[in-house]
């Protein structure tokens, strides 16, 4: 067995004990499910999908949707749109609380039950079946593969959705839902219906990792931006009205599902998912949970952690026919901006005035550009002879 799935394999079986919880009763396609399953996968930059368990059974994806359709929304319709209709503050409340801001009638965030029926009735289209294609061909782009909608669980939660559809008449008296209530309302029982397996979702949360790139398709799925504005908003609401508690303890940021999904995102490093159907009081799966919380702790993926590979770049000195280069790799950001400077002036400060000092910036993996400015401003003050190339 391969290593890294050697330790996937020894979190599963350490948490596989653990049978607290119970399956989603208020959906009865979602009660019926198998309590026992258990998956567990790893996605990282090269593409390569780690899993093991019961890693090719299907589920729906349930709110996982959520980051993924807002995603679509951001895109099409870009961030003070949809913050007009939908605020991006962590509610405290359960994920189908009916609480919406005084005055203006925005759910808190996209996260919640409210704030998604909002973003979904934002999705361009004239049907369900239009809207729910289009959401269909995003999700897919992010899982690498064309998903399907279970109609049998569409039918169930769409029989057992009167307090969804109240959450939307009432947003729509406010002005934030455009759309007829059934139109907004259907759309999003079924982009909550679409088939995942722990495979997909660790590859979705890998696009999301990677900026909207699919390492495994190698496809730009959204923008670097629309990734960031994503993975912020999980970071704070992802998991309910546990959110604030898991920061703390595994310091992803994820999403959950009440089919059992849990999914989270080390951004530039690797995206994970866990799936078991039992789910503790907040709606989250209770294995899912201790699965990505071990997986961070024993990796120290946790966000605010101090990684000095951001702050400290790679730099290597090197002789030439031509003078001396600096060879520059990794992530150049402000603070490894510093370090370089520093660098060049002890270097500067032992290299005669008619010497070359090349600067060779062409193997950074990423340059910011406040960090590029203070460098290329303070290059030629440190000597005469600096010369940059990127």
């Amino acid at each position: 067995m391969d290593p890294i799935t050697a330790v996937l394999q020894g979190v599963l079986d350490e948490i596989r004990q653990d049978d607290r919880g119970a399956t989603a009763s208020y959906i009865p396609e979602l009660a019926a499910a198998d309590p026992d399953r258990l998956a567990f996968g790893v996605v990282g930059p090269r593409g390569r999908v780690l899993s093991v368990g019961d890693d090719h059974a299907e589920f729906t994806i349930q709110s996982i949707s959520k980051p993924f359709v807002l995603a679509h929304v951001l895109a099409e319709r870009g961030l003070s749109d949809v913050l007009d209709r939908v605020g991006a503050e962590p509610s405290g409340e359960p994920f189908n609380a009916i609480s919406l801001e005084e005055g203006s009638g925005r759910p808190a965030n996209p996260m919640v039950n409210a704030g998604a029926i909002a973003t979904t009735g934002m999705v361009a289209g004239s049907d369900v079946e239009d809207r729910t294609s289009r959401i269909v061909e995003t999700l897919s782009a992010f899982a690498g593969r064309r998903l399907l909608v279970d109609e049998d669980v569409y039918r169930s939660e769409s029989s057992t959705g009167d307090r969804n559809r109240a959450l939307a008449h009432l947003m729509r008296s406010y002005g934030i839902i455009d759309a007829p209530v059934d139109l907004a309302v259907e759309t999003y029982f079924r982009q909550c219906s679409i088939l995942v397996t722990v495979r997909d979702l660790a590859i979705m949360a890998s696009t999301l990792a990677f900026g909207g790139v699919n390492p495994v398709t190698d496809e730009r799925v959204v923008d670097e931006r629309v990734a960031r504005d994503v993975l912020s908003i999980m970071s704070s609401c992802g998991m309910y009205d546990f959110s604030g508690e898991w920061m703390l303890r595994v310091g992803l940021p994820a999403k959950s599902g009440v089919s059992g999904g849990v999914l989270a995102v080390a951004p530039s490093q690797f995206g994970v998912a866990a799936f078991s159907p039992r789910l503790d009081e907040h709606g989250n799966s209770v294995r899912g949970q201790a699965i990505v919380e071990a997986l961070s702790d024993r990796m120290g993926m946790h966000l605010l952690e101090p990684h000095e590979s951001i702050s400290q770049p790679v730099v290597d000195v090197v002789e030439s026919p031509d003078g001396r280069v600096i060879r520059l790799s990794g992530e150049l950001g402000y603070a490894a901006a510093e370090r370089v400077l520093a660098a060049l002036r002890d270097l500067a400060a032992v290299t005669p005035s008619d010497a070359v000092i090349l600067v060779d910036g062409r193997e950074l993996a990423r340059a910011h550009p406040v960090a590029m400015v203070a460098l290329r401003g303070e290059l030629e003050a440190l000597h005469s002879a600096v010369r940059f190339v990127e």
